[in-house]
């Protein structure tokens, strides 16, 4: 099995995500873009993912709610920025619990030999921001949704 590597270098206001998946970066990029397929991997599995929104289009806005056993919601925003391709989807993203913080995030999928590595880059405002989000928990959330990924791309991978 693949292994998320979750980089943040000291003093950068940066996090990069890289994973390797045996898919098609295709099925990738409709996991991202799919509301459907997003629901089913995106967050951690302690959390439920409901789409509010997505409109994956250049200004096109997203909204996605994670809800815990508990009723609780965690709500996530954004703006697309150019047109989501599977070369790559650039948004915002913004915790509607901390208004204001908002990174850039830029997902890009290379494919060879019918496998995708996929690379996830957030620039955020400060080193103070970007160490937010990580003390945020957000290790489980990214390592949660890369796992629930890979098995639902390899279920996709099946039926093609």
């Amino acid at each position: 099995m693949a292994k998320t590597q979750i980089s943040a270098e000291p003093g950068v206001p940066q996090i990069v995500i890289t994973r390797e998946f045996d898919a098609p970066r295709e099925l990738l990029f409709r996991a991202h873009t799919d509301p459907e397929l997003l629901v089913q991997w995106l967050g951690p599995r302690r959390l439920s993912t409901s789409v509010d929104r997505l409109d994956a289009r250049h200004g096109g806005t997203w909204r996605f709610i994670h809800r815990d056993a508990d009723g609780n919601e965690y709500a996530f925003r954004g703006v697309f920025h150019g047109t989501p391709s599977p070369d790559s989807i650039v948004r915002t993203f913004e915790f509607e619990g901390m208004p204001g913080h908002v990174s850039l995030e830029t997902l890009t999928l290379e494919e060879y030999g019918g496998r995708t590595l996929l690379r996830a880059n957030a620039v955020f405002q400060s080193v103070e921001d970007r160490d937010g989000m990580i003390q945020s928990g957000m290790e489980e959330g990214v390592n949660d949704s890369m796992e629930r990924l890979d098995e639902l791309v390899a279920r996709l991978a099946a039926v093609r």
